[in-house]
């Protein structure tokens, strides 16, 4: 996760009044613990990341526990989790995600989603530390891998795929339309919008270039690669590359 700066004021008045921004909320996070500063871009900006397995662990359970809000949610969660590891396919949760995760969000939500509201959404659902090593926000070949999977070196036998997703994130007001509107397209009709199909564009080609040094790094074979866009907190267009 990348920040401007980190927010200095945490007071009682500071918490109620201040923005609630991703950089407010990443700052409190890092004084919590549950972030740690790894460095700076070229332009200075401060690197966040998730420390350790047991951080990550709980703050992705924590989410987990709170997003999916029915115990049938809860019991299909895994059986998408797995089909995905076994097929590659994202239909089945990207469904999910629009019918059962985005409802959850309110309107006033919009005014500060951008794409790490979509990577949370996919990074709670594909979570398994058990079989994966998650790669998020590492540098790779001069830029910032958004999301990867890559099997343990213990579990490469079993029939899991390792992943590499990019996303992007396009707000309604680049598209003028609703949200209403928005539900009512195809995904095909989505991602012939110019600007959902600019940012396809832009996700494939970093996925690819990312995922070549991903593949020689770990000495991947068969590394699948996805292009997946957020429209508003309605839709998700993806692409396997």
């Amino acid at each position: 996760m990348i920040i401007p700066q980190l927010a200095r004021r945490f007071g009682v008045a500071d918490v109620r009044n201040a923005v609630k921004d991703q950089p407010f909320m990443a700052s409190l996070l890092y004084y919590f613990g549950i972030l740690t500063q790894t460095g700076r871009t070229d332009f200075l900006e401060t690197i966040l990341n998730i420390p350790n397995l047991v951080a990550r662990s709980l703050y992705v359970e924590r989410l987990q526990e709170r997003w999916p809000a029915t115990y049938e949610d809860k019991t299909r969660v895994p059986e998408l989790r797995k089909q995905v590891f076994r097929t590659g396919d994202l239909t089945p949760l990207v469904a999910f995600i629009e019918d059962r995760y985005f409802p959850i969000l309110s309107n006033r939500d919009y005014r500060w989603t951008n794409e790490l509201m979509v990577k949370l959404a996919f990074l709670t659902l594909l979570f398994d530390d058990r079989l994966y090593m998650l790669i998020s926000e590492t540098e790779m070949d001069h830029g910032y891998v958004d999301l990867s999977l890559i099997r343990r070196l213990d579990r490469r036998t079993l029939p899991a795929l390792d992943l590499l997703l990019e996303f992007k994130y396009v707000g309604l007001q680049q598209i003028t339309l609703t949200g209403e509107q928005v539900r009512a397209k195809t995904m095909d009709e989505l991602a012939s919008l110019s600007v959902v199909k600019r940012e396809l564009q832009t996700a494939a080609e970093q996925a690819r270039r990312y995922g070549r040094a991903l593949s020689e790094r770990y000495g991947l074979s068969d590394l699948r690669l996805y292009a997946v866009v957020g429209v508003g907190l309605e839709r998700v267009v993806w692409q396997a590359l």
